[in-house]
């Protein structure tokens, strides 16, 4: 079974994250979402809170696991047999980023390769940091993020 992983800090999941993990459910049979434990940033949401809200996000998917983690992603590649890297890039700032990654996970995995999916037009501007940004200066985030984000945001 051809399994491939969705790597991210999703904090916290937005609609065009979604939207990359619904469009590669539909291509391929097994997707992990992995969601970064990333201590060198300063995350609104812990671990923990994360996953539960990708978990809530995707729960309409039978093909998409969603777990936290804390190493290196290439031993996580090798831990779960993974086919490919799946990466959004919404502008070629992010394509030049995610350009060196895949080839620094090419390396370090002996070959998995990264696909790029561009986000559908709606979600190009959307990304993790400005929906927290949006939120943290009181503004109404309801149509970025899924609703148990958005109830998330709305509670804490």
């Amino acid at each position: 079974m051809t399994s491939v992983i969705y790597p991210g800090t999703f904090d916290p999941i937005t609609n065009g994250h979604l939207d990359i993990i619904e469009r590669s459910a539909v291509i391929f049979p097994r997707v992990l979402v992995a969601v970064a434990n990333s201590p060198s940033k300063k995350t609104l949401f812990s671990l923990e809170e994360r996953v539960e809200l990708v978990r809530q996000s995707v729960a309409h998917l039978s093909n998409v696991e969603v777990f936290g983690f804390s190493d290196l992603l290439a031993n996580v590649i090798k831990q779960h047999n993974i086919s490919a890297i799946i990466r959004g890039v919404r502008t070629t700032i992010d394509f030049e980023y995610e350009l060196q990654l895949a080839a620094l996970n090419r390396l370090l995995t002996k070959g998995v390769e990264s696909l790029f999916f561009p986000p559908a037009e709606k979600w190009v501007f959307v990304s993790s940091t400005i929906v927290r940004e949006i939120y943290l200066h009181g503004g109404d985030v309801a149509e970025l993020v899924p609703v148990s984000v958005f109830n998330a945001l709305k509670a804490r």
